[in-house]
């Protein structure tokens, strides 16, 4: 029986795999555990520079597993507390991992390095929200997002109500999160919730491709850039051009030397 969480290294790039196949990737608790700590260790490893998020066998993650929901009620039921397997406790983090755990695992992770996801098949509920947490995300032309717990009235609790609306827009993250309905790959790329949308079977090597592009470049200035872009959420427009600023003078003489070579024929008319 295969390992729920795989992770392997090609040079550069942590491709992570998420293989629940009876249960089209739904998440447990223990899944959940495996996900936080592959990312944890992608995000300490100073050999790695982007990582892949995919799903096996056809699927990215049909969100929490419900079966274990309902195990839960029934504990809930008996008086149980049900609750603890969905926030693991301060001594369980890793040392030094920068962020908590969520219920789908990885979802509360303030990584310092990117994340693609490559998606197939279903990515709805806790795994759409996993979706949203991920840097980018290539879909395959058949994929499709949703809020499918919306029937269930399982809440969304990794992250989909704070990043939906600040990545698509309010008016298009309510008419998601209130309907729950599905949405395709084109719809998902027209309204900015995806970024691909390649033929169906070739979202995780359009992922590789696209992760291998990311760790070619020169990685403080790229590094200084998705880190100012993250933090200006919480700030103010002073604050947030003083941090960008900040930021990114530690990298000023990296852009001297790419206009030196700029100037010496390098790079003319947007070619890398």
């Amino acid at each position: 029986m295969n390992a729920p969480v795989e992770t392997r290294k090609h040079g550069a790039i942590t491709v992570v795999t998420l293989d629940r196949m009876d249960v089209r990737n739904a998440v447990d608790a223990d899944t959940a555990r495996r996900l936080y700590d592959a990312f944890v260790a992608f995000d300490a490893d100073p050999h790695a520079r982007v990582a892949v998020f995919h799903g096996a066998h056809g699927h990215f993650c049909a969100g929490w597993d419900l079966q274990a929901g309902a195990r839960m009620a029934q504990q809930l039921q008996q008086g149980a507390d049900p609750f603890a397997a969905l926030n693991f406790s301060g001594a369980d983090y890793a040392a030094g991992a920068p962020g908590p755990a969520g219920p789908m695992g990885p979802s509360r992770l303030l990584l310092s390095k990117p994340v693609i996801a490559a998606i197939s098949g279903a990515a709805v509920a806790g795994g759409m929200e996993l979706a949203l947490w991920c840097d980018m995300r290539v879909m395959d032309a058949d994929a499709y997002f949703g809020v499918f717990c919306r029937r269930f009235g399982v809440p969304l609790i990794d992250g989909g109500t704070v990043r939906l609306p600040r990545l698509i827009g309010m008016g298009h993250a309510m008419d998601l999160i209130l309907t729950g309905r599905k949405v395709e790959a084109t719809e998902a790329l027209q309204m900015g919730l995806c970024n691909r949308v390649v033929p169906t079977g070739e979202a995780l090597a359009a992922a590789v491709a696209l992760a291998g592009q990311l760790a070619g470049f020169p990685q403080d200035t790229m590094l200084a850039d998705r880190a100012s872009a993250y933090a200006q959420w919480d700030l103010g427009l002073p604050q947030a051009l003083q941090q960008e600023w900040e930021r990114g003078r530690a990298c000023i003489a990296t852009g001297l030397e790419g206009a030196a070579r700029f100037a010496a024929g390098a790079g003319r008319h947007g070619k890398f």
